[in-house]
Order: structure tokens, then C-alpha cells, then sequence
């Protein structure tokens, strides 16, 4: 721990000495929390962060320069998608990705720093329970998955094999993580399989470049984005770690979509295939304005662009089979081998974007009252996982079914999207489809046969027998016959 002299020192350097204009009203204990918590921070790593995050806020008040013009899709030779795929090499690419887990080469990775402060409760949000009968959490539900696809690789290669579990938490989640999941028994995972460690937090900044103190004795912290993943991995010495476990792929997913596939061997068969460092799942967007980003090459590099970022005209364009001509919906489900990760680590973590987040920051004032603030009044900068997708050399994308792959959990109950009930029913279709897949049946309370639900709209006369090639889109005339039937 570094002594008053020395933090004064520092914070002189960083043009931030405001922050121990409250030093002679705190107490010992509160003395000692505060300088350890300054010790960390660099003097010249304070200094560029607070003039990067004012000068970007500034531009963020300006007109940007658009994207439109620069931007292009994915070429079709760099993507595959279960849509798009037969089925033999769709199995070509499962037996591959089995394999590689059955090897010990495939680990997954989880961003959980987020709270589940949009849901109404102060804990993590891979603790939270969306109302199953089972009463199961997301934690619990992708433990069971990990454990599921080691089974499944293990006896189709006769081997023994292990799929370690990396989780990235933030200093909100990691104790309360660690303490469920030892509560828990790790959901007999081993507990040498389950990694955590802590993304870095930086200073919330005011507009005018001024650190904001949260209390007398303490510094508004923030999370630096789900990018802050790279500089995260080399701190806590997770690279080093899958190094010596053989580990060579990477399953990189966010914690809040209950119907992700853990360690998916279709995709990861898929991007070994190709020899990718770095892939990205997508979903196909569900209407031009849906505001999710999509993946495309933006002057001649890959990345995510925000529906923001472009206009509603180059939104809508059509391709030439009548889909949009961006249609790559970004899941934050990614692909990246060891040794991309590595190279991003070593060369480009620095060099990454940073995104500006204006908010509503607690803060102290000049008289030492705390305030709580009803208008943006920092700025907290991130970075996002996606943005190393720029620096790949052999980029590819994988679709999947939406309703298969990917129901997000962000807002509580009575929005209209992303919600524990929405979150809830697409995993009980989802299971309700593989049970009649497998062909079993239901029965009610009285062991009476419960039969699939009709389609209705005349679609059964219509549509029994014949064959429909997948995306299947209504011509006018079947949807007036349907009208007519109805």
C-alpha cells in the first residue's frame, strides 16, 4: 500500500488531486481502504483515461461520420449456418468439434460481470431463477451443459475429457459467484474446471475530465466493458493457465442467453474446419429496425456495427434472394483459438476501441453530500469483445436459429422483450420440440394423450406432403389460398 505523500504524488501528476479533498474527515480503517485503492492506480493510465473519456463524450455530442457508405456483408464463402448447410456437413462439423473436446482442446469462457440490476435484484444475473419448474438458475443450466457435451464426447471417443469453465466477474459478482457456487457443490462440475477471476474497473469520469468520488474516501468505479476480457486474461494469468491445460479453442459467451450451447461442436467443428481464428454466431435479424448490431466488413475489416451507427435506408436494403442485405445479428457468441487470443493480448489490447456510456453516477458534492443524480452526469467508458474482430486472418461467421440459440435475459418482467417470461417460454418450446422429436408424447393429469397443437390457418390441407426449402417465405398466392381456407 502506497503512504498519503506518494497518492498525493500520483494524483498531482494525474491532474486529479480533487480526489483527497475529503483526506481529513475519514476515519483510520477508512484511511487504509482508500490508499489501497489508489494504489492501483497508474498515474499516466489515470491521466490518458480521463482526457480520452472527455474528448470522446464531446464527440459524441457531435454528428459522427456515417458507416453506410463503407459498409458491405459477409461473402457467403465465409459463412455457415444450419439453414444454410446440408446435413453431412453438418455432421462433419459436429464429429470434428467432438473430437477436438474429446482431445481436452476446448474450453468455454463466460462474461458475467454484469449485476441484475434491470431485473429487479442486487446479485448476479447467472444466479437468477426465470421462473422454471425446476427452479433452476443460469449458472445451473450451463454447468449442466458443460457436463452434458463431456459426456457426449467421451463416449463417442471412448476418453476421459474436461471442458474447463473460465468465468470473467467484476468486483460486483466474483464473491457472490464463488459463494453460490461452492453453496451449490459447483453443480458437480470439479472444481479445479472452474476458473474465476476479476475484469479490471476503472474511474467514472466527468464531463470536464474529473474523477467522480462515489463517498469521501471512495473512487466511482466501473467495469470496463466485456472487451475488458483481453487485458483481463494476461492480468490474471488465464492464458498461462489454458497454455498448460492444452487448450487451443475457445467457447466465448454472455451469461444472460438461457438457451446458449456450451462448447457447441457444430461451431466449434465448424471454425476448426475453416481454420478460423476467430468466428462469430449470428441470428438472422427479424425485421429491418431491430435494434441489435450486425457483424460486416466495414472498409475492408470485420466488426459489429450498431443499428445506430447507420441509416434506417441502408437498414431495410434487400439482397438478391429478398432477405436483408444485413441480416448477421450479433449474439455475443464468439469463436477464438488460444493463440488469436494470445496475439490480441500481445499487439492489439491497446489499440481497441473505446465505447463511450453516459449515466446517472452517485456522487459526492463539494460540501460532502451525497447525490443522486436525476440526468447522465459521467461517462464510463468500455470496451467490447467484439471489437478484436478487426484484427483476424481468417474471419467466419456461423447462423443459427434464433428460437434454437439465443433468448436474452435483460429487463425485468412487463417490458415488452427479454424477459424472465419470454426467457422461460423459449426454453420450454425448445424442450417441448426435442420431446416430440424424439418421438414421445404428452399426457394431462388424467394419462389422457395431449396431442401437438394444431397450426389452424387451413395450413395442414395446404401444406401436409409437401416439401419447403428452409428459410420457407409465403409467395402471394399460397398466402391468399391460406386466407381463403381460413
Amino acid at each position: 500500500m502506497i503512504s498519503i505523500e506518494e497518492a498525493r504524488s500520483r494524483l498531482d501528476l494525474a491532474g486529479q488531486s480533487h480526489i483527497l479533498q475529503f483526506w481529513d474527515e475519514l476515519g483510520a480503517e477508512e484511511r487504509n481502504r482508500f490508499l489501497a485503492d489508489l494504489s492501483y492506480l497508474d498515474p499516466e493510465e489515470l491521466r490518458d483515461h480521463c482526457r480520452g473519456a472527455a474528448e470522446a463524450a464531446s464527440r459524441c455530442s457531435s454528428p459522427q461520420d456515417r458507416l453506410d457508405e463503407l459498409m458491405e456483408p459477409v461473402p457467403m464463402e465465409f459463412i455457415g449456418g444450419v439453414c444454410r448447410s446440408d446435413k453431412k456437413t453438418l455432421d462433419d462439423w459436429e464429429n470434428e468439434g467432438f473430437l477436438q473436446i474429446s482431445l481436452n482442446r476446448v474450453a468455454v469462457l463466460l462474461l458475467a460481470g454484469g449485476q441484475g440490476t434491470r431485473l429487479g435484484v442486487p446479485y448476479p444475473k447467472g444466479m437468477y431463477n426465470v421462473g422454471l419448474p425446476s427452479g433452476k438458475t443460469l449458472y445451473q443450466i450451463q454447468a449442466e451443459r458443460i457436463r452434458k457435451v463431456q459426456e457426449l464426447a467421451s463416449t463417442r471417443h471412448d476418453s476421459m475429457c474436461k471442458v474447463p469453465w473460465y468465468i470473467m466477474t467484476s468486483e460486483f459478482t466474483l464473491e457472490p459467484t464463488e459463494k453460490f457456487f461452492k453453496e451449490n457443490n459447483y453443480f458437480n462440475l470439479d472444481p479445479s474446471d472452474v476458473v474465476m477471476f476479476e475484469q479490471r474497473m476503472i474511474p467514472a469520469v466527468t464531463f470536464d475530465g474529473k474523477v467522480i468520488l462515489e463517498g469521501k474516501g471512495k473512487i466511482a468505479m466501473a467495469p470496463d466493458g466485456n472487451g475488458g476480457l483481453y487485458r483481463a486474461l494476461v492480468d490474471n494469468g488465464i492464458l498461462e493457465d489454458m497454455k498448460k491445460r492444452g487448450v487451443q479453442y475457445l467457447h466465448v459467451y454472455c451469461v444472460d442467453n438461457i438457451l446458449v450451447k456450451m462448447a457447441d461442436p457444430v461451431f466449434i467443428g465448424f471454425c476448426v474446419k475453416k481454420g478460423a481464428d476467430c468466428g462469430a454466431k449470428v441470428v438472422e435479424k427479424a425485421y429491418p429496425a431491430e435494434p441489435v448490431g450486425v457483424v460486416c466488413r466495414v472498409d475492408g475489416v470485420y466488426q459489429v456495427v450498431e443499428y445506430s451507427e447507420v441509416l434506417p435506408e441502408t437498414t431495410a436494403l434487400r439482397g438478391p434472394g429478398g432477405g436483408l442485405l444485413y441480416s448477421a445479428g450479433n449474439i455475443c457468441n464468439h469463436f477464438f483459438t488460444l493463440e488469436f487470443l494470445m496475439d490480441v493480448a500481445q499487439n492489439f489490447e491497446g489499440k481497441l476501441k473505446q465505447h463511450v456510456a453516459l449515466k446517472k453516477v452517485p456522487f459526492v458534492d463539494a460540501k460532502g453530500t451525497a447525490v443522486k443524480p436525476d440526468k447522465p452526469n459521467g461517462i464510463k467508458m468500455e470496451k467490447f469483445v467484439f471489437d478484436v474482430f478487426q484484427f483476424s486472418r481468417n474471419f467466419v461467421v456461423f447462423e443459427v436459429l434464433r428460437e434454437e440459440e439465443f433468448s436474452p435475459l435483460k429487463n425485468a418482467d412487463g417490458a415488452p422483450v427479454d424477459t424472465p417470461t419470454t426467457a422461460r417460454r423459449s426454453l420450454l418450446n425448445q424442450h417441448y420440440r426435442w420431446v416430440l422429436a424424439a418421438e414421445a408424447s404428452f399426457v394431462d393429469p388424467q394419462r389422457e394423450s395431449i396431442s401437438p397443437p394444431k397450426s389452424g390457418w387451413g395450413l395442414e390441407k395446404l401444406l401436409k406432403g409437401r416439401t419447403l426449402e428452409s428459410p420457407f417465405v409465403l409467395d402471394e398466392s399460397l398466402a391468399e389460398e391460406i386466407l381463403r381456407a381460413s
